[in-house]
């Protein structure tokens, strides 16, 4: 999953769970604080914390984690970071207030309902197309796996055989000149 379908699934997480005036913001090439920015005003704290919670649990179970988080405690403002997008989750005041909405106004705003439902459907096509050439393979390339296995089985028996009597040949002939050595020094010594 690319950073754009990522933080339209986030946008509409936001919206299954009544957010309200969602906006999501390319910033791709425009800023090097991210990609993207995704804003949403909750209604009260308790509503913050459940648009917070959610799109953090459901991004957790697709595997993408906050790399940092700010206003933990805050009743009106949390911000959390996710590498390529930041989620900015506000109550009406603290948006009219700080006004993101403005500060990124040179973005383009992205129609994150449009924009996953198309990924969606080309993913469900390539999921149906791959698994049925799947099966077309595995049952081709079935039957004869089990007659390589036997070949490979016998190659490697052999290996292990030729590998032992060449090791021995190897360590015997290295121990020879070491005992000529050895005998050709103590005929010096004693002289």
């Amino acid at each position: 999953m690319n950073i754009k379908e990522l933080v339209c699934l986030a946008a509409r997480l936001a919206d299954d769970k009544k957010a309200e005036n969602i906006k999501v913001i390319d910033l791709c090439g425009l800023s090097s604080l991210c990609d993207f920015i995704l804003i949403a005003t909750a209604n009260s704290k308790p509503h913050l914390d459940a648009v917070e919670e959610e799109i953090s649990k459901k991004l957790k179970e697709e595997g993408y984690y906050k790399t940092n988080r700010d206003g933990a405690e805050s009743n009106q403002w949390r911000v959390s970071d996710y590498g390529g997008f930041l989620a900015h989750i506000m109550t009406q005041e603290a948006r009219d207030f700080y006004a993101l909405d403005k500060i990124f106004s040179f973005g383009k705003e992205i129609n994150f309902k449009k924009a996953v439902k198309k990924t969606v459907k080309k993913a469900a096509t390539k999921k149906a197309a791959s698994k049925t050439t799947a099966k077309k393979t595995t049952v081709k390339k079935a039957a004869p796996k089990t007659t390589a296995k036997k070949a490979a089985t016998a190659k490697t028996a052999a290996k292990k055989t030729t590998v032992k009597k060449t090791t021995v040949v190897k360590t015997a002939a290295a121990k020879k000149p070491s005992v000529k050595k050895t005998a050709a020094k103590k005929a010096v010594t004693k002289k």
